[in-house]
């Protein structure tokens, strides 16, 4: 029953077309298509794959999609080959772990031309319901319309959670607790500044996060997989536009401390030996049990020295007993990437306690504008190997990433597609740490859809369903002078 389902949704594809591919010219090479799809690994429960030619002087384009039953999906159009959602994720559900194969075929002046056909494997491995992510234009000392928005990865469907059209100021370090987004820390820049706070999807309450005992306000939040603490950095930062080199600008700290929050008792807690002023630290995650807190480090650069392509942070790592919120006795460095002339950023751990992954750049902490950034993987059983993502990175920067919950699927802030716009990837990363070739993510006309929003997709987090984000009482919240202040452990 479910095959003849198919072959008739095929053939109610391929009746409601306006043209009939005929007289095609054969070619013996795959097709070139936007964005480059051919041979990825997607997850069961992705949106669909639509299309485009890279070659913008095709007059139409054609795409039919069968699997080894005979089942087919067909799709065409003057600018990009649009599936079905229903169709698409009927026949992605009865393919798991196996691959389906895309045949193209490309309308030019001198007519039809046939390619070679190209598979794509689905993995039984799904991936969560969404994504949530900051919305911005790539600029540098001002910010303009932003927002944070989630994208319902089944499907095309975006909303926005908050924009700053509702209140003068910036919004980023949007984090959740392991994706539930139940739990949820917001950071509000500018002339209301505050730090948004919700548990149990209960209302949200602005904090002030500076103390007298720290160094500034909290950024960089990441969730203990309890919920009842938040690890934060706190960072003195500058900007420096570079004056021959191709990353363009530079964003470095000139002091940088952690500490963690206690959200039930409303603490900050701190430990001399992640407040030291000669070294940076910055980006704090907890591991996968919640006893171990990882961060990166740097030697602190002299007073007014700007010497930027010498400040190279290392992978650190620190006990945290939960029970008592205490921090470990000594500091262990686990990627002693300043002895390679390298830097870590964006240390990220999978939630299953297998791998970290991290951003490895030739210097500084801000790789989103270092086209030598790439994606490392580090095993965190055994002996510690460390590998590249090679499948997943490309020539250009790989930023900020983080895993899926069920810890088999990465997104990836990359440069790749024009070297200006940072766009969302996935890859698939087995038990055994190999990843596949890296997908933009699926939009209806990819091509008009990214060329027409001038907006760069920023810190990209999967989310387990609907954040439910009252916006207008955030914004009553913003507007509203009152803080709950944080308060610190004597």
């Amino acid at each position: 029953m479910k095959k003849i389902l198919y072959i008739l949704i095929g053939l109610m594809g391929l009746m409601g077309c306006s043209e009939t591919v005929e007289n095609a010219r054969q070619e013996s090479v795959l097709p070139q298509i936007y964005p480059d799809y051919l041979g990825v690994t997607v997850p069961v429960n992705i949106a669909p794959l639509c299309f485009n030619m890279a070659d913008e002087t095709a007059l139409r384009i054609d795409a039919v999609i069968t699997d080894s039953h005979g089942n087919s999906l067909h799709a065409q159009g003057d600018e990009s080959a649009d599936f079905d959602l229903d169709d698409w994720h009927a026949l992605l559900a009865a393919n798991p772990g196996d691959s389906l194969t895309v045949s193209v075929s490309a309308k030019y002046d001198d007519g039809w031309h046939t390619y070679q056909p190209f598979s794509v494997y689905v993995s039984p491995d799904s991936i969560d319901y969404g994504l949530c992510y900051r919305l911005i234009a790539p600029g540098y000392e001002v910010w303009s319309k932003m927002g944070i928005y989630e994208r319902d990865l089944s499907s095309f469907d975006e909303r926005p959670l908050i924009e700053n059209t509702q209140f003068d100021g910036c919004v980023n370090c949007h984090s959740f607790n392991r994706g539930n987004p139940a739990d949820m820390s917001l950071h509000i820049r500018g002339p209301h500044g505050a730090t948004l706070l919700r548990k149990d999807y209960g209302p949200v309450t602005a904090y002030n996060t500076k103390t007298p005992e720290t160094l500034g306000l909290c950024v960089y939040p990441y969730w203990h997989p309890s919920g009842r603490y938040i690890a934060y950095s706190t960072n003195t930062t500058r900007q420096l536009f570079h004056s021959a080199d191709p990353n363009r600008i530079e964003v470095f700290d000139e002091a940088s401390d952690l500490q963690v929050y206690d959200v039930e008792k409303n603490e900050l807690l701190l430990s001399p030996l992640v407040k030291q002023d000669s070294v940076y630290e910055t980006f704090p995650v907890f591991s996968a049990d919640g006893r171990s807190l990882y961060f990166c480090a740097a030697q602190a650069q002299p007073e007014g020295s700007h010497q930027l392509d010498s400040i190279r942070y290392n992978l650190c790592r620190i006990d945290f007993d939960p029970a008592t919120g205490t921090f470990g006795s000594t500091i262990d460095v686990i990627v002693d990437a300043a002895a390679q002339k390298k830097s870590v950023s964006f240390p990220r751990p999978s939630y299953d306690g297998r791998f970290l992954c991290y951003t490895l750049a030739d210097y500084g902490q801000f790789s989103i504008w270092h086209h030598e950034a790439d994606l490392y993987l580090l095993d965190l059983s055994g002996e510690g190997r460390i590998r590249p993502l090679t499948q997943a990175n490309s020539p250009d920067t790989e930023s900020f990433h983080n895993w899926s919950t069920n810890s088999r699927w990465l997104v990836l802030s990359s440069r790749r597609d024009d070297g200006l716009y940072t766009r969302p990837y996935f890859c698939h990363v087995d038990t055994n740490g190999v990843a596949t070739k890296a997908f933009m993510l699926p939009q209806r006309n990819p091509r008009r859809f990214y060329r027409e929003r001038f907006l760069s997709f920023n810190v990209p987090d999967f989310i387990t369903g609907p954040t439910r984000f009252d916006s207008r009482q955030a914004v009553r919240a913003i507007n509203d002078e009152q803080r709950k202040d944080f308060g610190v452990r004597p």
